[in-house]
């Protein structure tokens, strides 16, 4: 593992790819690909350059892509197993799964 200055990480929303993309200057080293509906961000999939796992980079990623989803009004839909761990590990973003927000259902006999 390598470590990371955290202040040389910026994060973009590529939209014309779907994903977050986290970059070490000029060097793209994760991303956050997503897909979108209406009022809904379903993210898919995380990746960090495997030097770089566990130095805190895919945090960094998914805190920056879940503020920007909060800022847009939007829910998410964690499907991808470190968003949905990200979210369980930081409660501050329970707020933002969808799953937090649908009708409970009633059973019928």
């Amino acid at each position: 593992m390598n470590a990371v200055n955290h202040d040389e990480l910026t994060v973009t929303n590529n939209r014309d790819l779907s994903r977050y993309e986290i970059r070490r200057g000029d060097t793209q080293v994760g991303l956050a690909a997503y897909q979108e509906a209406k009022d809904l961000i379903v993210f898919t999939h995380t990746e960090v350059d495997r030097e770089l796992e566990g130095a805190g980079v895919g945090s960094r990623l998914i805190r920056a892509a879940l503020d920007d989803v909060r800022g847009s009004g939007r829910l998410v839909l964690p499907v991808c197993p470190f968003v949905h761990a990200f979210i369980v590990r930081h409660p501050e973003y329970a707020d933002l799964d969808y799953r937090n927000h649908r009708a409970p259902s009633t059973a019928r006999d």
